[in-house]
């Protein structure tokens, strides 16, 4: 089994790897604006990593209402099930951008956030959640 998990944004694209070792692992970002070079961009790293399921965080609202940045990525992720034949997993991600920016100094956030470094640790984190649900980290997979 192998994991691409997704921080889905209209500027910037975060992504991570995992496996069943259960251990996300951040993976440069996906800056590119135009949207089809996005797609091509997915596909490489899908292809390249040998992926088996997609990860991406579905950003339910803090009253768990689905608001229209839900719907895009619900869309999105329809669109990922239909191209790339895969199993896509949403998984919850209320605050985790803001977690990944919380280990960097606030000096230093702008610049990061324009390469896409704090978008990838949301992916980590959000694909680390779902790893540590799927294999529970004090049990050995077989």
């Amino acid at each position: 089994m192998r994991f691409l998990g997704i921080d889905y944004g209209t500027r910037r694209i975060g992504l991570s790897f995992g496996d069943e070792l259960g251990v996300a692992t951040p993976l440069p970002a996906i800056t590119e604006a135009d949207r089809e070079r996005q797609w091509v961009a997915l596909r490489t790293v899908a292809t390249q990593r040998r992926i088996t399921e997609i990860v991406i965080g579905h950003p339910v609202n803090m009253d768990e209402t689905v608001g229209q940045k839900a719907k895009e990525v619900e869309a999105f992720a329809e669109r990922l099930r239909t191209e790339f034949k895969l199993p896509v997993h949403l998984v919850d991600e209320r605050l985790t951008s803001y977690e990944a920016e919380s280990t960097i100094a606030k000096s230093k956030r702008r610049d990061l956030r324009a390469s896409g470094i704090i978008d990838s640790r949301a992916a980590t984190i959000i694909l680390q959640d779902y790893l540590n649900l799927r294999f529970p980290p004090n049990e050995v997979p077989a």
